[in-house]
């Protein structure tokens, strides 16, 4: 199938077989589509965490309106978005320099690129930056998934003050979107709606 096909195949599966598993190759597979997402500066201000503890799943339904996708999927995927782009910054350079202090030096335009940018941005757009970078890496997930025939759904309903408490998640760090992949446990009872082109382009 074409990938335009898979996107029409795909489902925001909202009730997972809790009898099937992702396989690990998949994950991987997954995993390394997420690591591509292209995002601003390449910086990619963002992290997953990946839950499988099926105790902690059903903890996270409870305080996510009891949706039953979250406590049936193989894997929940957590997207969070980071703030401690400075630290990012110096980690980028590391990585793209081979930690080689010539080759560093010859990169500071784009340092400085990102440090102005950045440096003159409120906390608040920060935020908001880092936001919209990890939505970019959940769309490439998505799509990935739709590729591997794994099923997903998409979730904001969560309340995520209480799941950045149950991770334990770090200052610099927080909770955004949800994941739930697996495979669906009946196919869908309707076609997709969508709206027509007339409408979305011009």
């Amino acid at each position: 199938m074409s990938f335009l096909d898979n996107l029409e195949w795909r489902n925001a599966t909202k009730l997972f077989d809790d009898q099937k598993t992702v396989s690990d190759n998949d994950l991987e597979t997954l995993k390394n589509a997420i690591k591509m997402t292209p995002t601003s500066f390449g910086l990619e201000p963002f992290h997953v965490k990946i839950i499988t503890d099926q105790g902690l799943k059903d903890q996270i339904q409870a305080f996510s309106w009891n949706q039953p996708q979250v406590g049936t999927c193989s894997h929940l995927l957590v997207f969070c978005y980071r703030k401690d782009y400075q630290s990012r910054i110096e980690d980028y350079f590391e990585i793209a320099s081979g930690g080689n202090a010539e080759v560093k030096e010859k990169m500071s335009g784009y340092r400085d690129m990102m440090e102005g940018f950045l440096g003159n941005t409120s906390p608040e757009g920060i935020e908001t930056w880092a936001k919209k970078q990890a939505y970019l890496a959940l769309g490439f997930a998505m799509a990935a998934c739709a590729e591997m025939k794994v099923d997903s759904c998409p979730m904001e309903g969560c309340d995520f003050k209480k799941l950045d408490e149950l991770l334990s998640m770090p200052d610099h760090m927080n909770s955004v979107v949800m994941l739930p992949i697996g495979y669906r446990a009946d196919e869908p009872s309707h076609g997709k709606v969508r709206y027509p082109e007339s409408d979305l382009f011009s």
